[in-house]
């Protein structure tokens, strides 16, 4: 099964991803996006560390999100994927060929994924329109990539205050 969690900035959303990998009952693979290129995203960083089980296996892939889920995804794995938006900005940032093959590559894959991934993304869309073109870029690629993530997974939520709200609920039984 595949969720897509969505929501703002502390909106709960990797803690709610965080509680739905822990109640799976199968054993934590936790891919993370994120860099530490600046003081403040250390300490995000580190934030998400100290909040993480200390028994969950954790992998760094900035950039080639879908072989490493391709690498880990097997029946008996809950992979958590934090975050879309982080690699969305890592892939933009590299070239357009590197976005490209890379958004590509994980649409292809994520179907066909076995065991349960959850994928948590920032939503950012919700606000005024960016004055600036390269910002303006990278919110309708976000949208984008959310909406083309959410057609392919069986549950979405979206997380306000702490609070989910279910978007969508496939689930094959």
């Amino acid at each position: 099964m595949r969720e897509l969690i969505l929501g703002g900035a502390r909106s709960g959303k990797s803690a709610l991803a965080q509680q739905h990998a822990e109640a799976s009952g199968l054993e934590v693979i936790c891919i993370v996006t994120a860099t530490p290129d600046d003081a403040e995203m250390a300490e995000r960083i580190a934030h998400h560390q100290a909040n993480r089980p200390p028994a969950w296996r954790v992998v760094e892939e900035p950039i080639e999100l879908a072989a490493a889920l391709m690498e880990h995804a097997d029946q008996n794995h809950c992979l958590l994927i934090d975050c879309l938006t982080l690699w969305l900005s890592n892939i933009l940032s590299d070239s357009e060929s590197t976005f490209d093959q890379q958004h590509a590559t994980l649409l292809d894959s994520l179907p066909r994924l076995p065991g349960r991934v959850i994928l948590v993304g920032n939503e950012i869309g919700l606000g005024v329109i960016p004055m600036g073109k390269l910002t303006r870029h990278f919110v309708d690629e976000n949208g984008r990539l959310h909406q083309e993530i959410a057609s392919r997974c069986e549950r979405v939520t979206l997380c306000v205050a702490g609070l989910p709200m279910t978007l969508k609920d496939d689930q094959k039984t």
